[in-house]
């Protein structure tokens, strides 16, 4: 054995216990490879995981927690909550070809937010006879596909089947370390009951992986000085960004960067806290008020900056993109302008601009006067009706109550311009691709990820039911994770109605008493579906309640750290 091999038998007793089975090497090398948890929907190609998770509790051996999910939304959200966090991929496993097909919209959200993360599956025995894990079901006929993997192939940075119990280690190497290189994304791995079943092909693994992940490659000199010649000769630019704020030193490079400039930064459909909410530089959440004025903009990590249908620009614009993947090129078609294109994580793009334009003190000026009447506006727009239970006056009680350094979940409802996020704060959005029912999983993926953080999902109740609130409401009470969810609950599919308006404002659909497709009534009993499964839950309908049901909600979750549902029904 080599200096850089270790055994796979580190059992607390100190006696060698060898992995018995491929299925249970790849638990310890997991582990070994720093994957925390294992988010798991088991089916008939699972026994061979089953056995090895049974066998190193039991013997103490290194295993990540296994963590079972009663629906592979749950597993996969879970997972890209913990990852968006910590920043290091987790493991997802699911049951063949229809796992895998359960998982696909979490799965899709993950590779359009850039989430590095595991997912496998297990692989149809293909024996019909002979080897201990050959197909001893009905199943195991109908459940093959020609090909499992191009289910998933365009939503994955790479995919490949376990053939041989000799690849374990490069195959399970090669995945984690794509998942990590930049633009960072999920990987698919399939694998063969057969082969898990299969005795290892060696006792040993490296210490430190096989393959090490790509670095960011940082912005071309040449580009960056072509990009500070524009921003210094702009009378007004600008800056608009969704996911920079993934890397959390991002909001204080920003901000100097920010005020270098003399630039506004709006934070468009936000993914992360890009920059502190409080800071005068801050130009709110639309981008329109300043688009049709801004001579430069800078976009950062930012798939869509505006609108094109909606949002004029203004003549002679010029557009410099950034990011690890500014041209987004797995989009099929996007049209946004790059004058000049930056190449690289958004810390190494903002360090390298700060040091190359010129100071603006003049600009800056402005720019904080009119970064100041945006931010008073959309507050006092927001905050029209404070005696009436809407998703602003939710939003700004929410943010009364929270803890300074609370992680908020968000699918949707949160409107952020009457709340104030600073630096300690934590913010995840829903990925672009808008696959509902993420958040709740993702918060409780994230609560895992950092016990001793206060973590509060934000959620419509479209969004809700999406998450198959029960499967959830389970994993809380059984992993003991206390989490606040609140419910805005306005009994409809607010999107749909919103974009059929915006189609056709003048329509029948608009006219009528209750439009097509829409209606979530009668609105179910949130409160008593958490409580049923052993958390706690209320309903709030008047807004004079509203921030003593959050302050008796917190308390649960502070003192008891048992979830708590708050349900919230929007005024009409």
């Amino acid at each position: 054995m080599t200096p850089t091999d270790s055994p796979l038998n580190s059992a607390r007793d100190g006696r060698p216990h060898d992995a018995e089975t491929v299925g249970e090497a790849w638990l310890r090398l997991l582990k070994r490879r720093g994957v925390d948890c294992l988010y798991a929907n088991a089916g008939t190609d699972f026994p061979s995981i089953v056995e090895g998770l049974a066998r190193s509790e039991q013997l103490g051996l290194d295993a990540p927690r296994a963590v079972i999910c009663p629906h592979e939304n749950a597993a996969v959200s879970m997972a890209h909550g913990h990852a968006a966090v910590t920043g290091r991929p987790q493991a997802v496993m699911v049951h063949v070809t229809v796992g895998t097909a359960n998982a696909l919209g979490g799965l899709i959200n993950a590779e359009r937010d850039g989430i590095p993360l595991l997912m496998c599956a297990g692989r149809t025995p293909v024996h019909e006879d002979g080897p201990s894990g050959a197909r001893s079901l009905n199943i195991h006929w109908a459940q093959e596909m020609f090909d499992q993997a191009s289910m998933v192939r365009e939503t994955v940075r790479w995919d490949y089947e376990l053939r041989a119990p000799a690849q374990l280690e490069i195959a399970t190497d090669r995945a984690l370390a794509i998942a990590q290189s930049a633009p960072r994304g999920p990987v698919y791995l399939t694998l063969p009951r057969e082969v898990l079943a299969d005795a290892p092909a060696t006792p040993t693994f490296a210490d430190q992986p096989l393959l090490e992940p790509a670095g960011t490659i940082g912005p071309d000199p040449a580009a960056i000085a072509r990009a500070a010649r524009l921003l210094d000769q702009a009378a007004r630019p600008l800056i608009v960004t969704a996911r920079a704020g993934i890397d959390p030193s991002v909001p204080t490079r920003l901000a100097r960067l920010a005020e270098r400039l003399g630039a506004p930064v709006v934070e468009y459909r936000p993914r992360h806290l890009n920059l502190a909410g409080d800071h005068p530089l801050h130009g709110g959440f639309e981008v329109g008020p300043w688009l049709a004025e801004a001579d430069c903009v800078l976009v950062i990590d930012c798939d869509v900056p505006w609108i094109p249908k909606l949002d004029p620009r203004a003549p002679g614009q010029v557009v410099i993109q950034a990011g690890e993947d500014p041209l987004q090129r797995h989009y099929p078609i996007r049209g946004f302008p790059s004058d000049v294109t930056l190449a690289g994580s958004a810390g190494l793009v903002i360090d390298a601009l700060h040091d190359a334009v010129a100071d603006a003190q003049a600009r800056r000026r402005v720019a904080m006067a009119d970064a100041e009447q945006i931010r008073t506006r959309a507050r006092l727009a927001a905050d029209a009706d404070p005696a009436r239970l809407t998703a602003a006056t939710v939003s700004a009680a929410i943010d009364r109550v929270r803890a300074p350094d609370a992680l908020l979940v968000n699918e949707y409802p949160l409107v952020r311009s009457v709340m104030t996020l600073t630096d300690g704060a934590g913010f995840l959005g829903s990925s672009p691709a808008g696959g509902l029912g993420w958040g709740l999983p993702a918060a409780l993926g994230a609560k895992l990820a950092q016990p001793d953080r206060e973590v509060i999902a934000c959620l419509g109740d479209g969004s809700y039911l999406f998450a198959n609130p029960l499967a959830c409401h389970q994993i809380a009470a059984a992993e003991g994770l206390g989490i606040l969810i609140v419910i805005f609950d306005n009994a409809r599919w607010g999107a749909v109605d919103r974009a059929t308006r915006a189609l056709y404002p003048d329509g029948f659909a608009a006219r009528a008493n209750r439009m097509p497709l829409t209606s979530l009534e009668p609105s179910p009993d949130y409160a008593a579906v958490a409580r049923a499964c052993g958390l706690d839950g209320s309903t709030v309908t008047d807004a004079a309640d509203l921030d003593s049901a959050l302050d008796r909600a917190l308390d649960v979750v502070r003192g008891a750290g048992r979830s708590f549902v708050l349900s919230v029904r929007l005024a009409a």
